[in-house]
């Protein structure tokens, strides 16, 4: 099978590198001397440091126009940008005729969409669909074990992202759920942050696992109302990668609270990553759409409330926990 990954950023060279060994992959980047300085040191020194990229692993730079003409002369597509990127990628992919499926998590900031809305706007032909789950990508390029869901309303894609993904050591599962995937892989960068700030206040275990409960129904609710299956949230793209980014060490989201309950201010706990903390920009969209429908997502709105400098940490906390008591379904 014949594979390239648009993007070379931590995950899609993770993705890219996994494949490797049993596909053609070709990894490709925006940055003409990113590709250059990967094949110097044999590594993606910026995002996957000490991290050897098999021999077999092609790359290139060739300018965006030509990314349609990249995607023809393979059988599939996967698109490694931030969310940010998405929308470009899908309408220059538009009439490329093969499978694409992309890795990005969360809303599009400027319109509030998700990657399936999104490309229902600029290449409604494109058969397309979300490689999901709860991973980081360090885990995945050591090979060590994972599982992940191959999301699409289009069987085509599902059956090419298991053929191209699936192996001993990392686990595809099929969904025709589009949406309640990327509601799950949205939501939960938001409810990280706010489990970070509850660890970095040294709240304890209790509150942890009350704050991932409590937002696993936040992010349940948004998604039915969205067009979800309340199932799909107790999968890997719901709970799995809920628990997996709340409670990892690798988490860029929780490490934003962590640093936020430190006393940081957002513009200092951003710049300390080096990489797109997905959550940071998704908060204020997924409490957007969520007010739109008229679903309550109290620790989101919390969330936003302290990227906003509205309350500190301590009051957010305080908020939350003043409510008034309430059926738990």
């Amino acid at each position: 099978m014949k594979i390239v990954v648009f993007g070379a950023g931590a995950w899609g060279t993770a993705l890219a590198a996994s494949a490797a060994a049993r596909h053609e992959l070709t990894l490709w980047a925006r940055d003409a001397a990113q590709v250059e300085a990967m094949r110097a040191a044999g590594e993606n020194a910026r995002y996957l440091p000490g991290v050897a990229l098999p021999a077999s692993l092609a790359l290139s730079a060739e300018p965006l126009p030509g990314v349609d003409r990249m995607a023809r002369a393979h059988d599939l597509a996967i698109v490694a940008t931030p969310m940010a990127g998405l929308r470009t990628m899908l309408h220059a992919l538009r009439d490329c005729g093969r499978p694409v499926a992309w890795l990005c998590k969360g809303f599009e900031a400027s319109s509030g969409l998700l990657g399936h809305e999104i490309r229902a706007e600029v290449a409604p032909a494109l058969c397309a669909g979300a490689l999901s789950g709860p991973s980081f990508a360090l885990e995945t390029a050591r090979g060590q074990p994972t599982a992940l869901v191959a999301a699409s309303p289009d069987a085509q894609v599902r059956d090419a992202l298991v053929e191209a993904f699936h192996s001993s050591v990392l686990r595809v599962y099929a969904n025709d759920d589009l949406p309640g995937v990327e509601v799950g892989g949205a939501v939960k960068n938001v409810l990280a942050i706010a489990t970070g700030l509850c660890d970095g206040l040294s709240l304890g275990l209790n509150a942890r696992a009350a704050l991932i409960t409590r937002g696993l129904a936040e992010m349940t609710r948004l998604g039915v109302a969205l067009g979800a299956r309340a199932e799909t949230f107790m999968g890997l793209s719901g709970l799995g990668d809920l628990v997996l980014t709340a409670t990892g060490d690798l988490s860029r989201n929780r490490t934003v609270g962590l640093l936020l309950a430190q006393g940081k201010t957002l513009q200092q706990a951003v710049d300390s990553l080096g990489h797109v903390a997905e959550g940071v920009y998704s908060a204020r969209t997924v409490v957007a759409r969520a007010q739109a429908l008229g679903v309550d997502m109290p620790i989101s709105r919390g969330v936003v409330a302290l990227l906003d400098g509205q309350l500190r940490p301590a009051q957010a906390v305080a908020a939350l926990m003043a409510r008034d008591p309430v059926s738990e379904a």
